[in-house]
């Protein structure tokens, strides 16, 4: 498969950058299509290591149903952008759109592990990755970025709205029982409810979704390998 068609040019300044997310956030659609049917859940990651400017990107196609694998999709990529908080989908997404190419099976919504419209300008990753593929999206990030959660129940599946400049830009979600909560908001083309929905869907054991369990192991074994796919077998990301 192709890659998709960038919105627009990768070699941007910071400040640029900026901008450019400024004009793309008018963009976002914040609710899923009419009777969007799931059967096919992604997770995308990539992995770096201090030194080495290549990035090196996963995604992994989970059947819905029984969260089992049954795709994936890597690709290393040099970085050429800088790490800079908030830029994250500049620095990243470059290494994800070559993997996004590769992919054989398309999921029906792709998880990405960072912010979604929990962010400075309402514009993370999963929004500009959801974007650039255009894909139902979801980000679940281990951190915040902006915002405070309201108090949350120690029970799974407790929730706390994440407040921004008085407004909901996402949820604080309890996955385990008694476990520090996730921060999910939407990308594109998805709404809170369902992003949330999803992620519990997808975290029936531990914290993080096995969308992101499985593209993190994925990407971390293939960075090991030196970027040579082939050394990755079949299930070594489960």
């Amino acid at each position: 498969m192709e890659s998709p068609p960038a919105p627009h040019t990768w070699n941007v300044t910071p400040r640029e950058a900026v901008a450019l997310q400024m004009r793309l956030r008018e963009q976002l659609v914040l609710q899923p299509p009419p009777g969007l049917k799931v059967t096919r859940l992604g997770g995308a990651d990539i992995s770096t290591e201090k030194g080495n400017d290549t990035g090196y990107g996963g995604m992994v196609v989970l059947d819905a149903a029984t969260l089992a694998p049954i795709a994936r999709s890597v690709a290393a990529v040099p970085l050429s952008f800088p790490y800079v908080p908030g830029l994250l989908s500049f620095r990243e997404l470059p290494v994800l759109a070559a993997v996004w190419a590769r992919l054989t099976v398309r999921p029906d919504v792709l998880v990405f592990d960072g912010q979604g419209t929990a962010h400075p300008r309402r514009l993370g990753i999963a929004c500009h990755g959801g974007l650039l593929f255009d894909v139902p999206s979801i980000g679940c990030a281990k951190s915040l970025l902006v915002g405070t959660p309201g108090k949350l129940a120690e029970r799974r599946g407790a929730t706390a709205p994440i407040t921004h400049q008085g407004e909901v830009v996402g949820m604080a979600v309890r996955t385990r029982q008694g476990v520090s909560p996730v921060f999910v908001s939407p990308g594109h083309r998805m709404d809170l409810e369902t992003a949330v929905e999803w992620v519990l869907k997808a975290s029936p054991r531990y914290r993080e979704p096995e969308t992101t369990r499985h593209a993190h192991r994925l990407v971390n074994a293939f960075r090991r390998a030196g970027g040579e796919a082939a050394e990755l077998e079949e299930g070594s990301s489960g």
